[in-house]
């Protein structure tokens, strides 16, 4: 090797010799700098990093995504990847035109159960069946009627726990890929086949096969009903969610304030599971949840009155249609354009779900880097994936509530735009706000637990009770 690329000379113990060492060649750069002349930079003697030389599917140019990246529309894989995103939203968009509002679809659903059902009615009586319940027709009317009204139910409930699972699928894989790209990443890209579309069912299908294990010091019981007390206030959560004009599992005229107590049994859960584990880190990640959910609730919750001032009613749908139109026939009617209590109320809500769901920078309940996995760290398996499920449903339930409640719920942006079905913009309102709690996470550093409260008790809270004074001025001066 030549002395200008290793100067120092091989290393290792090297063969004595007899012969006297000849005085060592003075380098090329060993001339002394003149005085006040800044020394020059180091020469470089790594290599140009580059991908494996396999031939491989990521990238065949053989570069770094930072590279590559910087003239993508240039690559024929990037520029199929952005035509097949672009068809595939515009396929959404087509399907949402085609078939329209799905509430509607949902009521023809319901009276086609009617018919089933008074046809059903019908036939029993021509049958003439023996004495009791169905020899009377009106008994026998409530009987099928109330049978209606629970499989109606189930079938609600059936929808709101697929779109559960689905979120949790989708926003596990949506997060690696967002994750990869802010860091010049590439993220899931063979399972499946188009960007490893199946990466998060086959990590599914291993959670299931996982094992499942219980410390020998722990309280069984309470370890394994805590996953079930997190998770079922999670979906109990969702019925009066709007997912599009008049499209929600049940209409509630205390919509806001039932989501907002339900959602807040979880952190039971949470303690449990902490308590229960035997485990130090365990147990000071569930206190530590505990604290930062009752407290971070407060602000959230005050956060939400100007909106309830503004409409004057908790129900949700009513929140959605009190946005409807347009200032000056161009400019949408949201919340959070009612400046100046609208947008701050729309930060202070979203820094609160940001804590209310552990979402980084408030990850202090899990903080890998002290606390292993915080509460979850004893637990395996299914177990486990229903902790992890449970805060995908909570980060969808607060996107959802926040595109109710300060971005016009299904409402188009422009006026032109009306023609696309309330559910689609409810869907990709929601999805963005996804993104930005995505966003958040792979941007900004942990708190400390200190940090953390001092930002909630002295700024949050003062800011929420001001911005509600703010708005009783609003509608003092409207």
């Amino acid at each position: 090797m030549s002395a200008d690329k290793n100067p120092a000379g091989p290393t290792g113990p090297q063969p004595q010799d007899d012969k006297p060492a000849a005085a060592p060649a003075a380098p090329a750069t060993a001339s002394p700098a003149a005085p006040g002349t800044p020394a020059a930079p180091a020469k470089n003697l790594y290599p140009r990093p580059v991908f494996s030389k396999k031939a491989g599917k990521l990238l065949k140019t053989r570069l770094w995504p930072t590279e590559a990246w910087e003239g993508a529309w240039s690559q024929p894989d990037y520029r199929n990847s952005a035509i097949m995103l672009a068809a595939l939203l515009a396929g959404i968009v087509l399907f949402g035109v085609a078939v329209g509002e799905l509430s509607t679809w949902s009521g023809r659903l319901y009276r086609l159960m009617l018919i089933a059902t008074a046809w059903l009615h019908q036939d029993l009586m021509a049958r003439g069946l023996p004495s009791g319940l169905l020899a009377d027709a009106g008994r026998t009317e409530a009987a099928l009627r109330l049978g209606l009204d629970v499989a109606w139910a189930v079938l609600k409930g059936v929808v709101i726990l697929g779109v559960i699972n689905l979120n949790g699928l989708w926003a596990v894989w949506f997060e690696r890929k967002v994750s990869a790209h802010m860091q010049s990443r590439l993220g899931p890209m063979y399972a499946g086949g188009f960007h490893g579309w199946a990466q998060t069912i086959l990590d599914s299908i291993k959670l299931l096969l996982k094992e499942d294990t219980t410390p020998q010091d722990a309280d069984a019981a309470v370890h394994r009903l805590a996953p079930a007390i997190v998770i079922i206030p999670a979906v109990l959560a969702f019925a009066p969610v709007l997912f599009g004009k008049e499209l929600a599992a049940a209409r509630l005229d205390i919509g806001v304030l039932y989501i907002l107590a339900v959602s807040g049994i979880s952190v039971i859960g949470v303690v449990m599971a902490g308590w229960s584990s035997g485990n130090k880190y365990s147990l000071l990640g569930g206190l530590r949840a505990a604290a930062q959910v009752v407290s971070y609730e407060i602000p959230r919750l005050f956060a939400v009155v100007p909106v309830l001032m503004f409409v004057g009613s908790l129900d949700l749908s009513a929140i959605d249609q009190a946005q409807q139109g347009y200032w000056g026939g161009v400019f949408p009617r949201w919340f959070v354009f009612y400046f100046p209590a609208g947008p701050l109320a729309f930060l202070l809500f979203l820094i609160a779900s940001v804590a209310e769901t552990n979402r980084v920078p408030f990850d202090i309940p899990e903080a890998e880097s002290e606390l292993v996995a915080g509460f979850m760290t004893e637990y395996s398996g299914m177990k486990w994936a229903l902790f992890f499920l449970a805060e995908y449903a909570y980060v969808l339930l607060a996107c959802f509530m926040i595109s109710v409640f300060f971005l016009g719920g299904g409402a188009a942006p422009l006026p032109f735009l009306s023609a696309v079905p309330s559910w689609i913009w409810m869907l990709a309102k929601a999805m963005t706000m996804m993104f930005v709690f995505m966003w958040l996470r792979w941007t900004l550093p942990r708190f400390r637990v200190d940090q953390l409260m001092d930002f909630n008790w002295k700024f949050l809270l003062p800011w929420s009770f001001a911005n509600v004074a703010l708005a009783g001025a609003m509608l003092l001066w409207r």
